[in-house]
């Protein structure tokens, strides 16, 4: 069974929830875009080739060095949702109609949780980072969009999840995240709902609708 997230997922008054990453390098560097990076030039790289196919974890490598993702805020136009924290400390917050509420993040200066040409592992040192009690088995593969655009056929990056049900009187929560190794930094999302339809309904409008954002070169 589970555990809960001790440190991860902090739910405030029940009204909303966020999930701290505290960057484990200084300086802390936080940013959330929502249109597609400003290519640079890395001799021999090609970025939108890399933005048009899918990202799996073992293709973590085929990034440019030291060029963050980004993270869309499309989720502003998902039906029933509103924006209710915009860019605030790199933090972008909304709330649905129905009482689920989702926070997104870009974090940078990961290098140090990364697992060299292992995007997986390194995901999940992310979340021992959050959280000790995370063990490996408690995580679960998931998908997000890469790029592309919302409610049409494109390309999607692998994360890890890491779900838990509603204690009685409680949320049922859950917290997407990617460690990306080459680039060195990290997204993740956080949702706490109501209840586990809510949540369900709500992780289906994030996997369709707020966007890893592809690197440049």
């Amino acid at each position: 069974m589970a555990r809960p997230l001790t440190l991860a997922v902090v739910l405030a008054g029940g009204a909303g929830c966020s999930v701290g990453v505290p960057d484990p390098a200084a300086p802390r560097d936080i940013q959330t875009t929502s249109a597609l990076a400003t290519p640079t030039i890395t001799p021999g790289h090609d970025a939108a080739a890399v933005a048009a196919r899918d990202l799996p974890f073992t293709a973590g490598d085929s990034l440019a060095p030291g060029v963050a993702v980004g993270l869309s805020d499309g989720l502003r136009e998902a039906p029933g949702w509103k924006p209710i924290k915009e860019n605030v400390a790199g933090e972008n917050r909304y709330l649905k109609a129905d009482g689920c509420v989702a926070s997104a993040r870009v974090s940078m200066n990961q290098g140090t949780l990364a697992v060299t040409g292992d995007d997986k592992a390194s995901t999940v040192e992310l979340f021992k980072y959050l959280d000790p009690a995370i063990l490996p088995g408690y995580l679960k593969t998931d998908t997000l969009r890469w790029g592309g655009e919302p409610d049409k056929p494109g390309p999607r990056t692998e994360v890890l999840v890491y779900e838990s049900g509603a204690a009685p009187g409680g949320k049922s929560t859950a917290v997407l995240a990617r460690l990306f190794g080459k680039a060195g930094s990290s997204v993740y999302v956080s949702l706490a709902c109501p209840d586990a339809a809510a949540l369900a309904a709500a992780r289906t409008d994030v996997a369709e609708r707020l966007l890893v954002v592809p690197p440049g070169n």
